[in-house]
């Protein structure tokens, strides 16, 4: 059995895992779902919260609840503090695995993804530090498809998610490359596996070494929130991948 330490990506909290971690916890793995500073239950803890604290949040997870051997899992803007962790304590880690998302590069930030009009929107919502999430259409209007989402889970959804803290991806990453060797799996869900292989194969600097014999790369087709469109399916196949 495995150790799963689930991270969500922006807005979202622990929540956003409870149909993926059911099937877990019921196969017998142990699940730890993640809320961090300043999001989901935790968005009345002030602070100006940046990535630093949501690495050092997630170290002090592992030490907390003692865990080793851990399966890491990043959905979408997560992988900047799990790459940061694992970078501080790959001996605690086993595999990590980036969900409709991929490592970041040291010196890196999200914010260097977003197009210039979209920094630009982002930008003008911010309040007291702290980002809204767009509407529906923005995010897949600018590359996070919601495929596989009516209208009753979008609204669901959108009930729940709180305002995600500006420089948590404003913030750079630094990576010393402790953690470059570790074990690690792409899965890619809203676009196709062929695009990465070509990226990589292009070199794309955020996607150098995907190619390596450390890394497992993986498709399961869905829109950008595979814990909500198939959670069945995103529990298999992080299982899968544990057991590699």
């Amino acid at each position: 059995m495995s150790t799963f330490v689930l991270v969500p990506g922006f807005w979202l909290g622990a929540w956003a895992w409870d149909e993926v971690a059911a099937p877990l916890r019921a196969a017998g793995h142990e699940v730890h779902s993640v809320s961090l500073p300043g999001v989901a239950e935790r968005a009345g803890e002030q602070g100006d919260f940046g990535l630093e604290d949501h690495i050092a949040d997630l170290a002090e997870l592992l030490v907390r609840e003692d865990l080793w051997d851990v399966v890491l899992v990043a959905h979408s803007g997560a992988c900047a503090p799990v790459g940061g962790v694992a970078d501080r304590m790959p001996e605690r880690i086993r595999r990590v695995v980036y969900l409709d998302s991929g490592p970041m590069i040291d010196g890196g930030s999200l914010y260097d993804l977003w197009q210039p009009d979209y920094r630009e929107a982002a930008d003008a919502t911010v309040v007291d530090g702290r980002l809204p999430m767009p509407p529906w259409d923005v995010i897949a209007a600018h590359g996070a498809s919601i495929e596989g989402l009516d209208e009753a889970a979008l609204a669901r959804i959108g009930a729940r998610v709180t305002p995600q803290p500006a420089r948590t991806y404003r913030d750079r990453l630094r990576l010393t490359g402790a953690g470059a060797a570790l074990p690690q799996a792409l899965v890619s869900c809203s676009f196709p596996l062929d695009q990465v292989r070509a990226m990589i194969a292009a070199g794309h600097p955020w996607f150098v070494g995907l190619d390596g014999p450390n890394w497992e790369l993986r498709e399961l087709p869905t829109g950008h929130w595979p814990m909500f469109s198939r959670p069945a399916d995103t529990a298999a196949l992080l299982a899968e991948l544990a057991a590699i």
